[in-house]
C-alpha cells in the first residue's frame, strides 16, 4: 500500500511526551541532517541580525540570570557551615554556644533576592526572545507567502501539495519552535555548564575531578542507546504511516469495502498493521524510557563516590559540610544541562535541515518578471493571435513546433485530439502559466508579454472539469471572480447560470456553507456554480473544459444551457472530449503529438476525410463516447494510422 505522507516527519515523543525539550527526549530518534550546515546556519543568523540588539539582551539576561542561579548553592552552603559550628559548639558544651539564626536569616534573605532576580531575568530572557523568533518566523512565513505566489505553474506541476505545503507550515512550525526555546535554553545550558565548573573547582578540584570522570560513563550509555533506540524510531514512524495510510484508504472507500463485502479483510490487514506498530513503538519507547534509569543510576555514583571523598575530606578539615552539600547541588546542575546540549544539538540539526527546505523554495527559479512599463488592456479585447509558438516542457524536446492561429473576437474555438495532444498546454501558454521557448502570442493585437499578468488573467474566466469551491457559503463563491458586487448581481447570474432554482431549495439558500470538499451538493450543482461565477466576472474570453461527463442527462441539459448563455458574445476556446457538442464551433484545432494537424469548421473537416472526419465516425458509431474511449477501441493499426495522422 502507498501511503502519501509529508517528508519532513513528526518526531516521536519519547518519554517526556510533548514536543522534544525534556531532558532527554530526541537522544533516540531519527534526525534529519541539512546538506550544507554552515551555510544554511549562516542564512539563517541573518535573518536573525535586524534585532542582533535584542540578541544581545537576550544574551545577557541569560547569563545573569544563570550566575545568580548558580551562587545560590555556595551561599547556602555557608548557611550550613553556620548551622553545623552552632551544633558542635554546643555538642562540646561550649559556654554561651548558640545557632546564629540572624546570620542565617540574612542568608536566606540574600538566597531569596538572588532567586528573584535570576527569575525576573529569565522572564526577561523569554519575553524578549519571543519578540525574535515571532519576527523572525513573520518575516520568513511572509517572503514565502509572496514566493508562491511568483513561482511559475510547472514548479506546481513537478512538485506534490504535500512537499509545498510541509515545506511552508512545518517546516516553518520547526524552525519557530527552536528559536523560541531551544537557543535561550543553548545559552542557559552552556553558561551553567562553565559556570558550574568554575564553582566546583573553587571549592575542591579533587571532587571536580571525580564528578567529570562520570561524564564519559554517561555519554558513552547516551550513543549507545541513541544508536539502538534510532533504527526503533524510524521503524515506529514508517509503520505509523502505513496504519494511517490503511485508515485514510479504508475511511474514503468505506461504501466500497461494505459493498464488496470486504470488512473482515479490512480489519484483519488493520490488526496485522496495529501489531507491528506495536511492537516497533514498544520497542522504540523501551530504548528511550530506561535512558533515564541508567543516566541515574551512573549519576548516582558519582554522588556516592562524593560522599565517601568528601566525607574523608571533612574529617581531614580540607573541606567543609557546607561545601560538600554545595558541590552535589552543583552535580547536580552540571548533569542536566550537558543532557540538554545532546538533545539541543538534535533539534538544531533537524531544524537546520528545515531550514534548508525553506530556502530551496526560496530560491525556485521565479515567473519570468514584467516589463518595467506593462500595459494594462481596457475595453472588451477578444482577438487572440498565435504567431510561429515553440514550446515544450522540458528542453529539447518540443512538444509545440510552429503553431500560427488567428482568432477573432466573438469567434468559438473547439480544440480536440486524444489525451497527451497538447490541449491543456495551449491554454497554459494562452494565460502565460508558461512562458514560450520562442514566437509570441498576442491578444487585442498586444504581445502578452507585456501585459500585466494580472490584467491578462482577469481577461479570462475558467469553467473546467474539475471543479474548485473553498469552503465558504454559495453567495462567497459566485462572487468569489468579481470584487464589490452586489446581491441583486450575484442572483442575476445564478439565474442565467440555471442554479437559482437549487439555491433557493437549501434550507440556507444563498447563506448554505459548502464543505472543505463541496461534498454537500452534486457534481452538477457544483459545475453550476461555477458558471454561475464565470458570469458574474464577465470575461473577454472563455475557456471551457467539457464538463458534463460525470451528470446525470438533465443536469447535463441544464449545464449545456447555461454554458451557452455564458459563452455569448464572447471568444471561447472549448476543449472538446465529445465531438457532437461542437459541431457549431467557428473553428476547431485538431491536436496529435502537440502540433495542429487538422483546423477548420465542422462540416470542412468532415470533407477532408482525415483524422477529424475517422474519430468523429468511431464517436458516432460508439454512442458518443470520449475522444481517448473511441481510439482505445479501435485495432492497433488504426490507431497508429490516425496518431501519424499528416498536418
Amino acid at each position: 500500500m502507498s501511503v502519501a505522507r509529508n517528508n519532513t516527519q513528526p518526531r516521536p515523543q519519547g518519554m517526556f511526551g510533548g514536543r522534544p525539550g525534556g531532558p532527554m527526549a530526541g537522544l533516540g530518534m531519527p534526525v534529519e541532517k541539512a546538506k550544507d550546515f554552515k551555510g544554511t546556519l549562516k542564512r539563517l543568523v541573518r535573518y536573525m541580525m535586524p534585532q542582533k540588539f535584542a540578541l544581545i539582551a537576550v544574551l545577557a539576561a541569560a547569563i545573569i540570570s544563570t550566575i545568580f542561579n548558580i551562587l545560590s548553592p555556595k551561599i547556602l552552603g555557608n548557611a550550613t557551615d553556620k548551622l553545623v559550628e552552632g551544633m558542635l559548639l554546643k555538642i562540646h558544651h561550649v559556654p554561651g554556644a548558640s545557632i546564629d539564626f540572624g546570620y542565617i536569616g540574612n542568608i536566606l534573605l540574600i538566597l531569596a533576592v538572588l532567586y528573584v532576580i535570576s527569575a525576573l531575568f529569565s522572564y526577561i530572557q523569554q519575553y524578549i526572545m519571543a519578540g525574535i523568533s515571532q519576527r523572525t518566523v513573520y518575516r520568513m512565513r511572509k517572503e514565502i507567502d509572496e514566493k508562491l505566489e511568483r513561482l511559475p505553474l510547472k514548479y506546481y506541476d513537478s512538485h506534490s501539495h504535500g512537499d509545498i505545503l510541509s515545506r511552508a507550515v512545518n517546516d516553518m512550525d520547526n524552525i519557530s519552535s527552536t528559536l523560541q526555546q531551544s537557543l535561550t535554553q543553548l545559552v542557559t545550558s552552556a553558561v551553567t555548564v562553565v559556570g558550574v565548573i568554575i564553582m566546583m573547582l573553587s571549592i575542591s578540584w579533587v571532587l571536580t575531578l571525580v564528578a567529570i570522570v562520570t561524564i564519559p560513563l554517561s555519554m558513552i550509555a547516551t550513543v549507545v542507546i541513541a544508536k539502538k533506540s534510532q533504527h526503533y524510531f524510524a521503524e515506529q514512524q514508517k509503520w505509523l504511516g502505513s496504519l494511517n495510510g490503511h485508515v485514510e484508504e479504508m475511511y474514503n472507500g468505506h461504501k466500497i469495502v461494505k459493498a464488496f463485502g470486504f470488512e473482515q479483510r479490512s480489519i484483519d490487514e488493520f490488526n496485522q498493521l496495529n501489531e507491528t506498530y506495536y511492537n516497533a513503538g514498544w520497542r522504540a519507547q523501551f530504548m528511550s524510557g530506561i535512558m533515564m534509569p541508567l543516566m541515574t543510576f551512573i549519576g548516582n555514583l558519582g554522588y556516592v563516590l562524593i560522599c565517601v571523598i568528601g566525607g574523608i575530606m571533612v574529617t581531614q578539615r580540607a573541606i567543609t559540610v557546607g561545601d560538600i552539600q554545595a558541590f552535589i547541588q552543583y552535580v547536580r546542575q552540571f548533569t542536566m544541562p550537558i543532557t540538554q546540549l545532546a538533545n539541543i544539538a538534535n533539534i538544531i540539526q533537524s531544524t537546520i535541515a528545515s531550514a534548508e527546505r525553506v530556502f530551496e523554495l526560496l530560491d525556485e527559479e521565479e515567473e519570468t518578471p514584467e516589463i518595467v512599463e506593462a500595459t494594462v488592456l481596457t475595453g472588451p479585447r477578444g482577438e487572440v493571435t498565435f504567431e510561429h509558438v515553440q514550446f515544450g516542457y522540458n528542453p529539447g524536446k518540443p512538444l509545440i513546433k510552429d503553431m500560427n492561429i488567428a482568432v477573432k473576437a466573438g469567434q468559438t474555438i473547439a480544440i480536440v485530439g486524444p489525451t497527451g495532444a497538447g490541449k491543456t498546454t495551449l491554454v497554459n501558454l494562452l494565460m502565460r502559466f508558461y512562458e514560450l521557448n520562442s514566437g509570441k502570442i498576442l491578444v487585442g493585437g498586444v504581445d502578452i508579454t507585456e501585459i500585466k499578468r494580472s490584467n491578462l488573467r482577469r481577461m479570462f474566466g475558467m469553467v473546467l472539469q474539475d471543479t474548485w469551491l473553498f469552503n465558504g457559503t454559495i453567495r462567497d463563491n459566485i462572487a468569489y471572480g468579481r470584487d464589490e458586487v452586489t446581491e441583486e448581481e450575484i442572483v442575476q447570474a445564478a439565474q442565467a447560470a440555471r442554479a437559482d432554482h437549487f439555491i433557493r431549495t437549501l434550507p440556507e439558500g444563498y447563506d448554505t456553507v459548502l464543505n472543505s470538499e463541496a461534498s454537500n451538493i452534486s457534481q452538477g450543482q457544483k459545475q453550476l456554480l461555477t458558471i454561475a461565477r464565470a458570469i458574474l466576472a464577465d470575461p473577454d474570453i472563455l475557456i471551457l473544459d467539457e464538463a458534463t461527463s460525470s451528470v446525470d442527462t438533465r443536469t447535463e441539459v441544464a449545464i449545456q444551457q447555461a454554458m451557452h448563455t455564458l459563452m455569448q458574445g464572447r471568444t471561447n476556446f472549448v476543449i472538446a472530449h465529445r465531438l457532437s457538442t461542437i459541431r457549431d464551433a467557428d473553428l476547431i484545432l485538431v491536436m496529435n503529438h502537440g502540433d495542429i494537424i487538422e483546423q477548420g469548421t465542422h462540416l470542412g473537416l468532415l470533407e477532408q476525410g482525415g483524422f477529424y472526419a475517422n474519430l468523429y465516425n468511431s464517436q458516432f458509431t460508439n454512442s458518443g463516447a470520449s475522444i481517448d474511449e473511441v481510439l482505445e477501441s479501435l485495432p492497433e493499426t488504426q490507431q497508429e494510422e490516425l496518431a501519424s495522422e499528416p498536418a
